[in-house]
């Protein structure tokens, strides 16, 4: 029985870095086997372009490399015959790719929200987020450099993750928490729901770039911040100014092994070409490359509200205090998925975006926070043995979990054909634009809402489900101007409820 499968493409990493590369990140992941082992993992390495390995597995071979769907049929293949607790991927895109999950939103500035959803799920390759609503697979990400032509950073992280060491959960009680000035409230809200208190938040102006060691310190990172496409910064924002709040320069050195980072930041995860483009690194992977232990972020477009909390701050919300609570990277990963799912009536397009969006990057094995010891073992059964039943009886309550979801949560990620929009419908989107700032009812797109059996079975009069999305995504006309997305529900012909969110680029 595996407890991980590592998976990567030996033909991916030796266009990057010639066989000499390929030997030496072999090696090194043979070393973060060995490491495991003494942890109590079993461990098993995968080269999904491998025919033999493959057939043992009952599944195709990657013949293409950066084909989504090959990577997925395989993966789905590795799944279906050993069934791993965890499973890492080692590689960025240009080795094992993102899944290209279309964006649903309509006048969404993204085609696709790249990421690592349909892996964690048992559904078949699809381009429709929707499809994927009940992740059940523990899930992360080692990446390389995209279009690096030697492999130093990925051995780096290979080492960092076969050295780690569990700690105290006080040791990530203190935290640095960055927003913009404009953002304030609503992340205030975010870190007294992970932390207990605020008080430590740096805002941007008037804070940044430059923080102290003091700060970033910390082990625990919730930053609510702009970024943007192929950009090593992050921004803060006031009062239409935007300067800089982190960069990936101001915080080399500075970052401590151990580190766990939630990132709400418009592209705070995207693995950009730093090598052919000639730019710093992305934020994401100077994190890992001083020993991050995780970095949740999104590849693309993220959105939140300026007040409260909806979309991308419950996500990362979700991820640290899992993570704080003990579970392991990738188990944070899955509950972070399944609590933001369990936690709408229905996913409309915005929920489905954030929900294919977020990504793990990290192993996901990694415990940062020391987890408790089984209460009881058995005679006869070894510590790491009990360790394991334990993990078992969590997996099969996250696949509980999955399977519920999958079964019971309506979606809405196509347009409607047809249909008309009753005055009561026409009247509260045309207020709706106007306190959004958009221009008019006719901006918003209408999505039908499928809703499967057991969620029919569910619904009240009470907790009524919708008929139909409407959602807007408007990018004012004006200097700095950021895309405002506004989403609107109806229930039997008139509008029930509303949310307004801004892009965190």
């Amino acid at each position: 029985m595996d407890d991980k499968i590592i998976v990567t493409n030996k033909s991916g990493l030796t266009t990057k870095y010639g066989p000499a590369g390929l030997a030496t990140i072999t090696k090194a992941l043979k070393n973060l086997i060995a490491a495991d082992a003494k942890r109590g993992l079993k461990d098993r390495l995968v080269f999904l372009d491998n025919p033999a390995t493959m057939k043992s597995f009952g599944g195709p071979v990657v013949t293409s490399h950066l084909s989504p769907r090959q990577n997925k049929a395989a993966i789905d293949a590795i799944f279906r015959k050993a069934n791993p607790e965890y499973l890492l991927i080692v590689g960025a895109p240009d080795v094992v790719p993102h899944q290209d999950m279309d964006s649903p939103p309509a006048d969404d500035p993204d085609q696709c929200a790249y990421g690592d959803l349909p892996y964690a799920c048992n559904a078949p390759y699809s381009r429709d987020v929707a499809k994927f609503k009940g992740p059940t697979r523990v899930v992360g990400r080692l990446p390389d450099l995209t279009g690096a032509r030697e492999p130093s950073h990925l051995i780096s992280l290979i080492q960092h993750a076969a050295k780690h060491q569990p700690r105290d959960a006080t040791e990530y009680g203190a935290y640095f928490g960055l927003s913009t000035d404009s953002w304030q409230e609503s992340t205030r809200e975010s870190l007294f729901a992970i932390f207990g208190d605020s008080g430590a938040l740096a805002i941007v102006p008037p804070k940044g770039p430059k923080h102290p060691q003091k700060a970033l310190g910390k082990l625990a990172h919730f930053i609510n911040c702009h970024g943007g496409m192929a950009d090593p910064k992050f921004y803060g924002e006031k009062d239409n100014a935007m300067p800089p709040s982190l960069t990936s320069g101001t915080i080399a050195k500075k970052i401590q092994p151990g580190t766990v980072a939630a990132v709400e930041c418009c592209f705070g995860a995207e693995l950009y070409d730093s090598v052919t483009l000639d730019l710093p690194l992305p934020i994401c992977q100077q994190y890992l490359a001083h020993g991050a232990y995780g970095y949740f972020g999104s590849s693309t477009i993220a959105y939140g509200p300026a007040v409260g909390n909806g979309a991308a701050d419950l996500i990362t919300q979700y991820f640290l205090l899992a993570v704080i609570g003990g579970a392991s990277l990738g188990r944070a990963a899955l509950v972070a998925r399944q609590q933001y799912i369990e936690q709408v009536g229905e996913l409309d397009p915005i929920d489905l975006k954030t929900l294919a969006q977020f990504n793990l990057l990290g192993d996901p094995s990694v415990h940062p926070v020391k987890s408790a010891s089984p209460t009881a073992v058995p005679l006869g059964i070894t510590a790491n043995d009990a360790k394991r039943l334990d993990r078992l009886g969590r997996r099969a309550k996250l696949r509980a979990e999955g399977a519920k979801l999958e079964a019971t949560k309506p979606t809405a990620s196509q347009k409607a054909r047809g249909g008309r929009r009753t005055p009561t419908v026409k009247r509260a989107l045309a207020n709706i634009a106007k306190e959004a700032g958009i221009d008019g009812e006719k901006a918003f797109t209408a999505y039908t809402v499928k809703t499967p059996k057991a969620a029919k079975a569910l619904a009240s009069k009470a907790a009524p489900i919708a008929s139909r999305y409407y959602v807007a995504v408007y990018r004012p006309e004006r200097a700095n101007s950021l895309i405002v997305a506004a989403v609107a529900k109806e229930v039997d012909g008139r509008i029930v409820g509303y949310r307004i969110y801004s892009e965190k680029s």
